[in-house]
Order: structure tokens, then C-alpha cells, then sequence
């Protein structure tokens, strides 16, 4: 079976491992997920995010790259991510430009922006003035 939309698979994974207070969660790499991870590690949401070759499988052949996350939480355990949704789907795009940036929770929580210079969180768009497709809400 494959996947029709990979970051919704790592949200989703994020968001499991976060509520049962998993220290990492593993999954499929793709370039996508890692500067998805590499916006939440920025912004202080993740703790780490670490690509690892595959290893070989039964008959010799390599496996994929797998990404790592590993959740942040607070000095008593408390959750750094309450909640990590999709915004923009692939059935359903949602985009902004960079004056009409949405903040969220007032500024306690970001946006995850798909621009034309990589993957960014929405106070990196406003500060460089890019506006893009808004792929997820993090608070």
C-alpha cells in the first residue's frame, strides 16, 4: 500500500509518540519529513531529529533511510506539543502570503510554510517577508 501524504504520516507519528510520552519515534525518511523536523527542532519543539542509513535486508539489498525524532518535553514531563495538525492537504491547499501570516495561539505556537527558500516556520516567513503554503499548525 502506499502512502498518499507522508507529513500527515509524520504528525500523526508525532503526535502518538508524544501522547503515550514516547522518548523517539522512528519512521520512513523522505527530504520532506526531515525539513518538516528541522522547522520544529528550530522553533524548540523537538528535542533532536537524526537521518540514519538503512541497513541491509534479508536478501542483501538496502533498506531506506530512516528519520528519528526525538520529543521535548519539560523539567516535570510536560508536553512541549499539545497539539500538531495538517493544515493544507493534498486534496485541499491552503496558502498565504507573508502580510497575512495567521499567528498562532498569539504567538506561542507556529506554522510549518512550504516558500520558495525551503521549509520555514511562519515568524521565519514574516521576518524575510515569504509567503507559501501552510503545511502545519504546532502549539
Amino acid at each position: 500500500m502506499t502512502m498518499t501524504d507522508p507529513i500527515a504520516d509524520l504528525l500523526t507519528r508525532v503526535r502518538n509518540a508524544v501522547s503515550i510520552d514516547r522518548t523517539r519515534v522512528t519512521m520512513p525518511h523522505s527530504r520532506v519529513k526531515e525539513a518538516v523536523a528541522e522547522v520544529l527542532k528550530r522553533e524548540g519543539f523537538i528535542a533532536d531529529a537524526k537521518v540514519t542509513e538503512g541497513e541491509k535486508g534479508r536478501k542483501g539489498a538496502a533498506l531506506g533511510k530512516t528519520l528519528t525524532i526525538f520529543p521535548k518535553y519539560g523539567p516535570s514531563g510536560e508536553r512541549v506539543i499539545n497539539i500538531i495538525e495538517r493544515v493544507s492537504s493534498p486534496g485541499c491547499r491552503v496558502y498565504t502570503p507573508a502580510r497575512r501570516m495567521p499567528k498562532v495561539m498569539g504567538g506561542m505556537g507556529i506554522l510549518v510554510v512550504t516558500t520558495s527558500k525551503g521549509m520555514l516556520s511562519d515568524r521565519e516567513c514574516r521576518q524575510q517577508k515569504l509567503g507559501g503554503e501552510i503545511i502545519a499548525r504546532v502549539w
